[in-house]
């Protein structure tokens, strides 16, 4: 008598399929970059789908044509972006070297003034600026204007600025508007952004502001090196006529 052998289950003894490890793969591919050269029939096999946007399928040659041009594209905009910045710190460098050039010439502190006026009004596109000095002799203090204001190193108004000050760098961005008013008391039209330029060392002649309408113009990512060398020129414009400590 033969005893009864176990049935099986066909769908339990067939072997389950294996879980396609993908970094293995991706591993495998990536230090054997000929697989592919020698497997030229898999590589024409393979397709994408779901890739184009009328839902057709593509080659895995397609596909890396494509991956090559979108990063040439990238590339090429990156580029594109680096020579039109060079473009404009080439001309930012030339306006600032005019006014030094104009500064230079100016003999009194009226032709300074002037001079820095109308500088940064047709150069640099300015429509709101002032410049709040914290010392200055009898004929500075006559050149009073809209743009120009002398005041005491201890006016209640500066204390806002003392960060400005310490940093003794450019500042870009929003202002409080306790200082917006007190910068901008009659501006023409409503300051959206400012940079704060601090003139002399940390501040100890006082600070430029330049005002825009546009709340995005000035803001705390943009260089501001080009905004210190046009503060440092003004700065010693504007010191040369200033009372010094003995």
């Amino acid at each position: 008598m033969t005893n009864p052998q176990p049935k099986l289950d066909p769908k339990a003894s067939a072997a389950k399929p294996a879980r396609t490890d993908e970094a293995s793969v991706a591993a495998f591919l990536a230090s054997h970059a000929d697989f592919f050269d020698q497997h030229p029939a898999l590589l024409a096999q393979l397709r994408l789908p779901h890739v184009r946007g009328d839902g057709s399928t593509v080659s895995l040659v397609e596909r890396q044509v494509d991956v090559l041009r979108e990063r040439t594209r990238e590339i090429e905009l990156r580029l594109k972006t680096l020579v039109e910045n060079g473009h404009a710190n080439d001309a930012l460098a030339e306006k600032i070297q005019l006014l030094a050039k104009r500064l230079i010439r100016a003999r009194s502190a009226a032709k300074r003034l002037a001079t820095i006026e109308a500088s940064l009004r047709e150069d640099f596109g300015v429509r709101e600026f002032v410049i709040v000095l914290t010392r200055g002799d009898a004929e500075l203090k006559a050149l009073e204007q809209r743009y120009l204001r002398i005041a005491s190193a201890e006016d209640p108004g500066l204390r806002s600025f003392e960060s400005l000050y310490a940093s003794g760098r450019p500042r870009c961005g929003r202002v409080r508007d306790q200082q917006r008013e007190y910068l901008f008391p009659s501006a023409d039209t409503t300051i959206g952004s400012v940079a704060l330029v601090p003139l002399g060392a940390s501040g100890d002649l006082g600070l430029m502001a330049i005002g825009s309408p546009d709340v995005d113009h000035f803001n705390p990512t943009m260089s501001t090196d080009y905004l210190a060398r046009i503060g440092e020129l003004i700065a010693a414009a504007l010191d040369a006529t200033a009372d010094r400590p003995a």
